[in-house]
């Protein structure tokens, strides 16, 4: 299977697969195309009890009109991520390209 390579508006390449994970609450899990897992990760996200600021916070990072600067940050820096609380413990939420040996 070979990666698909697309660009961003900026002219910048991000890769495909990716990983996605909510450490602690999720496994990682792949995806082939980037929309469709920033669209996971926004549903498992929906899914806890985080506050209101933190939930629209996430869903400015990963919503659907994101998809290009998610894919700029990938390209750039190897990956996204953030911090959701969960009540006072920090939990990690990571998106990044996925590389031989990533989960199927």
């Amino acid at each position: 299977m070979t990666d698909t390579v697309h660009t961003t508006s900026a002219g910048t390449p991000y890769p495909f697969p990716v990983i996605v994970e909510v450490r602690g609450v999720t496994a990682p899990a792949r995806f082939n195309r980037l929309p469709d897992a920033m669209a996971a990760l926004l549903a498992t996200l929906g899914a806890l009890p985080l506050s209101p600021d933190q939930h629209g916070y996430f869903a400015e990072l990963f919503g659907p009109s994101a998809v290009p600067s998610v894919g700029h940050r990938l390209a750039t820096h190897g990956e996204v991520r953030a911090l959701a609380f969960l009540d006072l413990t920090p939990t990690v939420v990571r998106l990044y390209p996925a590389g031989p040996g990533a989960p199927q």
